[in-house]
């Protein structure tokens, strides 16, 4: 099952509504969707590796508008949801103390961070607008980090895409185990770090 899915994505990153897709769901992961765009990205760059910075582009592009996205529900949703919450459980001074260090000191290292590693960005991008974190910041860092991922992805596999593929494909079992593991741990963390 999982090689059907697999060769069925591969067939999927070759067709002209591609990148249309490869956007669209790096607009949606970096705000509230939980699978990321490398799914996509992967076999688009491995089925038109002369692409690779083109798919990168607009991968990164639209994950920063995504970002945005993710912001804007922090900044206009968490006085009519998040507050009253906190109430309840007495926790909105903690919260206060928490944004102020946030914003100070570590906000834009943790937005880079997110960015960057499996981490659910969409968490970072709303308590990011949850707290108020400077908005230029936000979309430089996310800029940087998100390209860097992106860019970095798509370049390896420019460059060394036949072995790649061919350890993909021998290795996919394996592959998505890891997936899940970096997908499920992230969240785990959020539990731990937020």
């Amino acid at each position: 099952m999982l090689r059907k899915l697999y060769d069925y994505t591969m067939s999927l990153a070759a067709t002209r509504h591609a990148e249309k897709g490869l956007a669209g769901v790096s607009f949606v992961e970096s705000s509230f969707f939980p699978i990321p765009p490398d799914v996509l990205l992967i076999p688009m760059v491995l089925a038109e590796r002369a692409k690779w910075l083109r798919y990168a582009f607009v991968c990164t592009l639209a994950s920063v508008a995504g970002a945005l996205l993710g912001y804007a529900i922090g900044a206009f949703l968490y006085e009519a949801i998040g507050v009253p919450i906190l109430r309840l459980y007495g926790a909105e001074r903690k919260f206060q103390e928490l944004a102020q260090w946030y914003n100070n000191d570590w906000g834009a290292w943790a937005v880079l961070f997110g960015a960057v590693t499996p981490f659910p960005y969409k968490v970072l991008a709303i308590f990011s607008g949850a707290t108020g974190l400077n908005v230029p910041i936000f979309i430089l860092i996310s800029i940087i980090g998100r390209g860097l991922r992106f860019f970095l992805v798509a370049g390896l596999l420019y460059w060394f895409g036949p072995p790649i593929r061919t350890f993909i494909e021998k290795n996919l079992g394996l592959l998505f185990t890891l997936f899940m593991i970096l997908l499920i741990g992230g969240f785990a963390a959020i539990r731990y770090i937020v």
